[in-house]
């Protein structure tokens, strides 16, 4: 049985869960790693640590609705996204990628990564389908848990944002 929002929580002066509240950067990394061992293969290993900054960035990500609402983030520079997409499809990758194929690539390991941060967090959830572009603007700064990684050298963030602003206090 799914718990129906009666509003009774906002009535009560009960505050919205913080991310930070729920899971914290270890989560963060261990279920990237996962989703990159099981998508990219074991030999492709995330580093935690934070990279230079990242130029020509793309984002995917997906958005998480339940308990906690926000969006599953993943930002890297184009290049990197491009090889990320060689490393998914491996042998079947074509010589020139199009637009659309990183989309897709880059788009399924947000999709990924979002389902396993889904997992994670307490209650009963529902995630939207990737979207690949500018990332979403963080609404409320509490209210982010994120993940500065290397792969192949190349810096990758994993950002857990809540998608409403901050509730107005009592």
């Amino acid at each position: 049985m799914t718990a129906m929002d009666t509003g009774e929580r906002r009535r009560t002066g009960e505050a919205r869960p913080l991310i930070t509240e729920l899971i914290d950067e270890t989560t963060v990394e261990s279920v990237a790693q996962e989703a990159w061992i099981s998508l990219v293969g074991e030999e492709e290993l995330l580093v935690p640590l934070p990279g230079e900054p990242v130029t020509d960035p793309v984002s995917s990500w997906v958005d998480v609705v339940g308990p906690w609402t926000g969006s599953v983030v993943l930002t890297t520079g184009r290049r990197t996204a491009e090889e990320l997409t060689r490393a998914l499809l491996r042998e079947h990758s074509p010589e020139v990628l199009e637009d659309e194929d990183v989309a897709d690539a880059f788009g399924e390991i947000a999709n990924v990564v979002g389902g396993n941060v889904k997992a994670a967090l307490p209650g009963s959830s529902g995630l939207s389908l990737p979207d690949v572009g500018e990332a979403p603007a963080v609404r409320n700064p509490e209210d982010v848990c994120r993940a500065d990684l290397l792969w192949r050298g190349q810096p990758i963030s994993i950002s857990v944002q809540g998608a409403l602003p901050p509730l107005p206090a009592h």
